[in-house]
């Protein structure tokens, strides 16, 4: 355990406080086209301790784990918070009393492989893309680990202690393409678990790397999409960047009290009754979400945000200060990425809800439009407006799919593109390696089911 006996410093405690030792260690090997351009570890920890009085927060941080520091950042931390307190004199009271337990270590059970082992298996998943495709103009293979392992103590008397891992694969390669330039084409592997658990022997991911080919010869051969608002089939990729960034984010209530277009449509429609969106906690569908959270890191114990109830706006995601200002139950919503980071209101894994339709049948109903299969970066703001990248999509021309498509956009205004789906899948697939950027970079569970509907999408 990274912290053994943290409760021995509940005396120290006299305000509302929370006291978090956390570490990141981070394993990473990148290379390009078989050279090896990054091989590391690293890890970055320390401790922080937050305190609550008459409205404010005081924060204080250091980079040591011992007993004086602990000591230290809590004192700090007081002092700060008395100090603001007299300055801004607040005096709205204590936060609701918040308490839970939990202890979830879901580290590996196998040998640890050394960095010399991860960079074999890198240079092996190098080795077939070029084998396969010898015309590839760039390869670029990264494997990268990163273990969060946090211990928490609040003076309501939470207790926690998490060590939660993930690791990907990611590879990338362009080809030249017939009307110019070149294509490019990127997949990622993985997701929750160390290394161990899902990469050890490259050959068991060949067949990936192959089909990651196939897709890229395809794209190759592509064409240009006609502009306009079309049909289309959104694939749990893109149903799942739609829902965090473009929704999620609308919804998050310190957006929402900063003047995000969600503080105007709650209890009203902003989807089709098809649609329910929620932030899952740590299990959807009887399956752990890709960054399952059990209790956050204000102590609060996490539940599921229903955020869309069948089309219909129904709640926010809240930390223990919003909700006391909406006079609601905090959804344990807080998350912290580093030691030095105070938390805030971030998503956990946001997805809409598998619906009933049968993918194939879906695309099948579509004369003509497109399905769209994985994004590129794209943006979103607190209108719900949004514009996303698409690296991989294709044709559907009379109920099949047809040619892929070069690189393209879609655009619109989520609240209102929502009231076009007519049909959700009836199955769920999670993003593999999905970080946010609110503040700081923390990692984030996004998918779902496919989604059928109507988006705007750009020419060439």
């Amino acid at each position: 355990m990274l912290y053994e006996g943290i409760e021995r410093h509940a005396g120290l405690f006299s305000e509302q406080t929370e006291l978090r030792v956390q570490e990141n260690r981070n394993r990473r090997v990148s290379l390009l086209n078989g050279d090896v351009q990054g091989n590391g570890t690293s890890s970055k920890g320390g401790v922080s301790a937050r305190v609550y009085r008459e409205g404010v927060w005081g924060f204080s941080s250091l980079p040591d784990r011992d007993d004086a520091s602990i000591a230290r950042a809590v004192e700090s931390a007081t002092l700060n918070a008395r100090f603001l307190a007299g300055r801004e004199r607040r005096d709205t009271g204590r936060l609701p009393a918040a308490r839970a337990s939990a202890c979830h270590d879901l580290s590996t059970r196998k040998p640890r492989q050394s960095q010399k082992d991860l960079v074999d298996f890198t240079r092996a998943i190098d080795a077939r893309l070029a084998s396969r495709r010898s015309d590839l103009l760039t390869r670029t293979v990264v494997l990268a680990g990163l273990d969060m392992e946090k211990v928490l103590l609040t003076s309501e008397g939470s207790i926690a202690h998490s060590l939660i891992p993930r690791t990907i694969l990611m590879v990338a390669g362009s080809l030249p393409s017939p009307v110019g330039g070149t294509v490019e084409l990127y997949e990622i592997f993985g997701g929750m678990g160390q290394f161990e658990d899902l990469f050890v022997d490259p050959e068991s991911r060949y067949d990936d790397i192959d089909g990651f080919l196939e897709r890229l010869s395809r794209k190759a051969e592509g064409v240009y999409a006609d502009a306009g608002l079309r049909d289309a089939v959104l694939g749990p990729d893109l149903a799942g960047i739609l829902a965090h960034e473009a929704i999620g984010h609308t919804v998050e209530a310190d957006l929402v009290l900063g003047g995000s277009v969600a503080a105007d449509f709650m209890g009203r429609k902003v989807a089709s009754e098809l649609v329910t969106l929620v932030d899952f906690a740590h299990t959807a569908l009887g399956r752990t979400c890709p960054v399952p959270t059990w209790v956050d890191d204000e102590g609060v114990e996490s539940r599921d945000a229903v955020l869309i109830d069948r089309g219909v706006l129904r709640s926010y995601m809240h930390n223990r200060e919003s909700a006391a200002r909406f006079g609601v139950a905090p959804t344990g919503n807080a998350r912290a990425y580093e030691f030095a980071d105070e938390p805030l209101i971030r998503m956990r894994n946001t997805a809409i809800m598998p619906g009933t339709s049968r993918l194939a049948d879906m695309i099948a109903s579509i004369d003509d439009g497109y399905w769209f299969v994985r994004p590129s970066n794209g943006q979103a703001d607190s209108t719900s407006e949004f514009m996303f990248g698409v690296v991989e999509g294709y044709e559907i021309k009379r109920g099949k799919v047809r040619r892929a498509l070069l690189d393209t956009t879609v655009a619109g205004v989520a609240f209102d593109m929502l009231k076009t789906v007519d049909a959700v899948s009836d199955d769920m697939t999670w993003t593999c390696g999905g970080m946010c950027g609110k503040k700081q970079l923390i990692p984030v569970g996004m998918g779902g089911p496919a989604v059928r509907c109507k988006i705007n999408v750009g020419g060439r």
